[in-house]
């Protein structure tokens, strides 16, 4: 079996640091949803599915990769995509090939939304980062998130 992780000095555990990383995506999520509700009136879940839809090839997803990407259930993404077919963002379509496999397509409403959402969503979620960057006890966990991969 294998030791737990014990960390080296000037450390925290991994359980502080998961702490931390969770307390920085709550607020985070917080004030990306505030932002998009009151800026927009769109919820963040139905902006990250606007987003994976364009980024999409022809601009669609199958209901259960956009659940799994998004992270939601099979039942929370389906009243999702019928938020945004009430709003005239997308619309849901049958694969031709397969009659049991049902598509998220995004409409040209819900390109224009989308990239109306995009400049606040990045707006507020560097906003909230500078904040914890400025927060000694968290600014480590942003600056790891800045530069990782780079």
């Amino acid at each position: 079996m294998a030791a737990p992780h014990r960390p080296a000095p000037n450390t925290v555990s991994d359980q502080e640091a998961w702490e931390r990383v969770l307390v920085l995506h709550a607020r985070a999520e917080k004030e990306l949803a505030h932002a998009l509700q009151r800026r927009h009136g769109i919820g963040l879940s139905e902006h990250r599915a606007l987003e994976l839809l364009a980024h999409s090839d022809d601009g669609e997803l199958r209901m259960q990769e956009l659940a799994d990407r998004i992270g939601l259930g099979q039942s929370s993404v389906t009243r999702l995509v019928a938020r945004l077919e009430a709003a005239g963002f997308a619309f849901k379509d049958l694969c031709p090939s397969d009659r049991r496999g049902v598509y998220a397509v995004i409409t040209e409403e819900g390109r224009s939304r989308c990239e109306a959402t995009r400049a606040t969503y990045a707006e507020v979620l560097s906003s909230t980062l500078d904040a914890f960057a400025a927060d000694p006890v968290h600014a480590p966990t942003v600056q790891a998130l800045r530069t990782a991969g780079g």
